[in-house]
């Protein structure tokens, strides 16, 4: 078993759910909120961590974590906390579980609406201590085990990235058992998940080594194991490394995300199309990809490398056939998003966080193209 710090403890291998019940006592927690969904308690996973707790524990569950977290979801939850005298918080799921129980975490301990804790806000030097949160993901993606950010659907239909030092899960227990029974269409839309924050994270100008290293080890492992993982759900050897890998995806945005995320956070923002992030960024990468070309030095000789590439490959275009391969969709066209859609998309793109880190900053009109170019395919 690998036990990892960075940013925080991480225990990774089959099993790991075994050790819950010291992480709880580590971090003085005896009566739980679990943040997760109802297709984690309709898969049996829910009672493979009940199974694990210690008979002292009390716990309560909040299992209305919609597909985007919403503020309204993020209150709700938040009422179950405080009703029940909860002294911290398990987030069990994919990325969305784990963004929730981060968000009801901020608010248990901050006053205000979700907004005036984002990112752009200056969330990230003013979010003080919050309840601990020991995370166990149940997909292999976002990674959000491991980071301190999350992304949340305000009330006024907006998408923000709320992030600190201080909302980082004080313990990651990655069991890739959990994620053998994944569907073939989520494995493939998160691992493409992953391997978006690998790329953006590198491309991103800001100076970073380390993270920049794991990025580029992240990016190999998705293109050496996601469609192992997708063709044979069983393959343990391949769900092990899709584990790793989107852990590895978050460690790297330590230097941030570009135009992809700013994208797929305007479109994930739509609450009637419920769209899911990991596919969106599957099919934006390669437009955003094409945009950027031009803006970071030599790094797409090193994606190359790590991606066992050809020199003079051309990324976006093995990216847009690799899509196929695992059966996702071709461009946004084929999700629903039209192009009237597009000038509200590009004005929400503007204020996103992740767009002040793009190599190239996007123009709103630069947007607009990059949506039309992603409708089409």
């Amino acid at each position: 078993m690998a036990t990892i710090t960075y940013p925080t403890l991480m225990e990774i291998d089959f099993g790991a759910i075994k050790v819950l019940g010291d992480a709880l006592a580590r971090n003085g927690i005896t009566r739980p909120l679990i943040c997760t969904d109802k297709g984690i308690v309709a898969s049996g996973i829910f009672d493979q961590i009940r199974g694990v707790l210690p008979n002292d524990v009390s716990v309560t569950v909040f299992d209305e974590t919609p597909s985007n977290p919403t503020e309204l979801a993020v209150r709700d939850a938040l009422a179950l906390y405080r009703e029940n005298d909860c002294d911290g918080i398990i987030s069990l799921g994919g990325g969305s579980s784990i963004d929730l129980g981060k968000a009801v975490a901020l608010t248990a301990t901050h006053d205000g609406p979700i907004n005036d804790w984002s990112v752009v806000n200056g969330g990230r030097n003013s979010i003080g201590v919050a309840p601990p949160n020991i995370a166990i993901p149940t997909t292999a993606g976002t990674g959000s085990e491991v980071g301190g950010g999350a992304v949340i659907i305000t009330e006024d239909g907006h998408k923000v990235v709320i992030g600190s030092a201080n909302l980082i899960p004080k313990m990651a227990i990655c069991d890739p058992a959990l994620t053998l029974g994944l569907p073939k269409y989520l494995t493939a839309a998160t691992g493409m998940d992953a391997m978006a924050h690998c790329i953006e994270a590198y491309c991103t100008p800001v100076v970073n080594p380390p993270a920049a290293a794991i990025g580029l080890d992240g990016l190999e492992r998705v293109v050496t194991y996601l469609k192992r993982a997708v063709d044979d759900g069983q393959d343990r050897e391949a769900r092990w490394n899709m584990m790793m890998a989107a852990s590895e995806g978050a460690m790297a945005f330590a230097k941030g995300l570009g135009a992809v995320h700013s994208m797929s956070h305007a479109i994930g923002a739509d609450q009637e199309m419920r769209l899911h992030h990991g596919t969106l960024n599957a099919v934006l990468l390669p437009t955003v990809l094409r945009f950027n070309a031009d803006h970071v030095g030599d790094k797409y000789k090193r994606l190359r490398w790590a991606m066992g590439l050809a020199e003079g490959a051309d990324i976006a275009d093995w990216i847009t056939d690799f899509n196929i391969t695992l059966e996702l969709p071709a461009n946004l066209g084929e999700m629903g998003v039209t192009n009237d859609m597009i000038p509200a998309l590009a004005k929400h793109c503007m204020t996103d966080a992740c767009h002040f880190l793009n190599p190239k900053i996007p123009t709103q009109d630069e947007y607009e193209v990059m949506f039309a170019e992603g409708i089409a395919g």
